[in-house]
């Protein structure tokens, strides 16, 4: 089975549902809360792709599993994390908004950091990654911002079917992540199964760590309960599936095995992130 004839589609609905979720306010959010915002994006734009470099580097990930765990610290926040702010009590306005945000901006910090990171790696090891920056970004207008504006554009104009429609998408995100992780990891089962033990470990290292540096960061700038929950959840929690797309897609890498992080952190980030959600309940963070 061709996988990206799954990717595709099942990326551009999750944008596309996004998209029914936001308004222009959302993007107004940085500025009447400008601090909070900025702690947020901080934290995933420059702090996560750092936590994931440093993991790399010291769990000696062989070349392409260290090109696919910078991919999704690179990638946007998931839209599922608006799901996890109201499950956990938090801001979910600001949520969506952080959403928002990293999902335009990542649209041109994923492609800068990808490219240094497939220069600055061990070329002899190396020599069949290429990342074409051009064909990156035309798939990422394509796949992600088409769809969030054209769901924007739909609420805007339909606003009664833009949310029947959401409705319907929102209790099929999760389930499309998941078979969607599903059959990479079937297709790629042979090489999880021997560097699971690896990947799992740097991954929810990757998770645990991030989510850390988020709580910490939020006790610092004394961040209301509902927001810390919030930058916890959004720093992460990031997008799976468009890291999927990128590394599988034949107009980028044209690799899965640089897509197996990301499939094992779309299973592992729902494990730590509903622990955590379940902490809260009985620890009251």
């Amino acid at each position: 089975m061709n996988s990206v004839i799954i990717v595709i589609p099942i990326l551009t609905l999750l944008m596309f549902q996004l998209g029914l979720t936001l308004r222009l306010e959302d993007f107004l959010l940085i500025l009447r809360k400008p601090k909070i915002m900025l702690i947020g994006l901080f934290g995933q734009i420059v702090l996560l792709p750092l936590i994931a470099l440093v993991l790399g580097l010291a769990f000696e990930l062989p070349s392409l599993f260290f090109v696919g765990l910078m991919l999704i610290a690179c990638s946007p926040g998931g839209s599922s994390s608006n799901v996890f702010s109201y499950l956990a009590k938090g801001d979910v306005a600001l949520s969506v908004s952080l959403t928002a945000f990293s999902s335009i901006i990542t649209l041109f910090t994923l492609p800068l950091i990808m490219s240094m990171t497939v220069r600055n790696i061990d070329t002899a090891l190396t020599a069949d990654i290429h990342l074409p920056v051009k064909n990156l970004l035309v798939q990422n207008l394509l796949l992600m911002f088409l769809p969030i504006v054209i769901g924007m554009l739909l609420k805007y104009k339909k606003e009664f079917m833009a949310h029947k429609i959401e409705k319907i998408l929102g209790k099929c995100a999760f389930p499309l992540l998941m078979l969607l992780a599903g059959v990479f990891f079937i297709q790629n089962f042979a090489c999880i199964k021997d560097n699971f033990l690896l990947l799992g470990s740097v991954v929810t290292a990757l998770l645990i760590v991030s989510t850390s540096v988020a709580f910490v960061l939020s006790v610092i700038f004394r961040l209301q309960k509902q927001q810390r929950r919030t930058i916890v959840i959004e720093i992460g929690m990031q997008n799976a599936a468009g890291a999927i797309a990128i590394a599988s897609s034949p107009f980028i890498f044209n690799n899965s095995v640089i897509a197996i992080p990301a499939i094992i952190y779309a299973l592992m980030m729902n494990v730590v992130l509903l622990s955590y959600v379940g902490i809260i309940k009985y620890k009251k963070l």
